[in-house]
């Protein structure tokens, strides 16, 4: 077969060549649409951390392993020594997403876990690449009502997230994965920058 196989319901993608492939992250990374915003997340984090608040990250997929991904880069280390930061993927623990979802549906998972474990003061990041995913915008619509600061990393013009999160980061238009480089990318200056600036202050 000379054409890799589609998921069922899409159209058959066409086999492309490594420069093709390359040619699709040109330019995704504009520090005049993302400079402020990752700013503002940073500085977010920062006052958190240093108010003794804890930081929850979650999303589905490929996005939930960017939120274990980025919780793991503060509870451990980015790049420097320090102390150990609050923070945690709630898509880790796979037997409280499973019975959530047993048991009050998938939509409610990360609803329940904030309910749970989030306290006034806290941050709460979610990652959806669509701006759509259901159980992340229920999620951060909980964390709201308990007043914690809620950050969407999202793509593809926001979608409805961008209407419950108190910052959005919206990167670009175009398939889950090339949204999820984005913000991985920028996550990763996020933790720079507020390792950075804790370490200074400390």
């Amino acid at each position: 077969m000379d054409r890799p196989v589609a998921p069922t319901g899409t159209a058959p993608v066409e086999r492309r060549t490594f420069r093709e492939m390359l040619e699709d992250r040109r330019g995704l990374l504009d520090a005049d649409r993302y400079e402020a915003v990752v700013d503002r997340i940073a500085r977010t984090l920062i006052a958190a951390f240093s108010a003794g608040r804890r930081v929850y990250w979650l999303g589905n997929g490929g996005s939930a392993a960017d939120a274990q991904h980025l919780a793991a880069e503060f509870s451990g280390r980015f790049l420097r020594e320090r102390r150990g930061l609050p923070s945690e993927a709630f898509s880790v623990n796979s037997s409280a997403v499973t019975a959530i979802a047993n048991d009050f549906g998938y939509d409610r998972v990360f609803a329940r876990m904030v309910e749970a474990f989030v306290n006034p003061g806290d941050v709460v990041v979610g990652l959806t690449t669509s701006g759509n995913s259901p159980n992340v915008i229920l999620a951060l619509e909980e964390a709201k009502k308990l007043g914690a600061t809620t950050i969407a990393f999202t793509g593809n013009g926001g979608g409805n997230v961008v209407d419950v999160a108190d910052i959005n980061l919206i990167g670009p238009d175009g398939y889950s994965a090339l949204v999820q480089e984005v913000h991985i990318t920028l996550g990763h200056i996020v933790c720079d920058l507020v390792e950075g600036a804790l370490l200074a202050s400390a």
